[in-house]
């Protein structure tokens, strides 16, 4: 029995992570799933989320996914996304800012697909970005 997992994490735009690890955490529209080797097949629906992927030398992958599709089968995940960005290279700054902006739409009511769309993938962003700072003491930079 294999004990580590294949994880590639994939968006339009090219590979954002891959690599060999114990578990991966997403969420799907059925609530959080949690998956270690030898998982049972799956095929899910993933929303906006802060992914965690712990890698077979402990290190922990956090990385903002934008919804989409987690495969699992045979040791293998994927996790193919319309948007994707390691929690290290996000800008909790950025992101908060752009939420800002959207907020008075949000609270209207008047937003497009696209738009909440956008704004799923900055919630996704923050948490991410925030998840990151908080594994690597950094909890003092991020915004409340």
């Amino acid at each position: 029995m294999a004990s580590e997992l294949q994880v590639g994490v994939v968006a339009p735009d090219g590979q954002v992570w891959q690599g060999e690890a114990v578990s991966v955490i997403v969420r799907t529209t059925e609530g959080d799933i949690g998956i270690l080797a030898n998982h049972e097949p799956v095929l899910a629906a993933m929303m906006p989320c802060a992914a965690e992927v712990v890698a077979t030398d402990g290190r922990r992958e956090i990385i903002a996914v934008g919804g989409g599709f987690i495969s699992v089968y045979d040791n293998r995940v994927s996790l193919l996304s319309e948007t994707a960005s390691l929690a290290s290279e996000v800008s909790l700054e950025e992101a908060d800012k752009e939420l800002a902006e959207l907020q008075p739409m949000v609270d209207s009511g008047e937003m497009t697909d696209p738009e909440w769309r956008r704004y799923h993938q900055l919630e996704a962003q923050v948490k991410a970005g925030e998840r990151f700072a908080q594994l690597h003491g950094q909890m003092s930079q991020v915004t409340a």
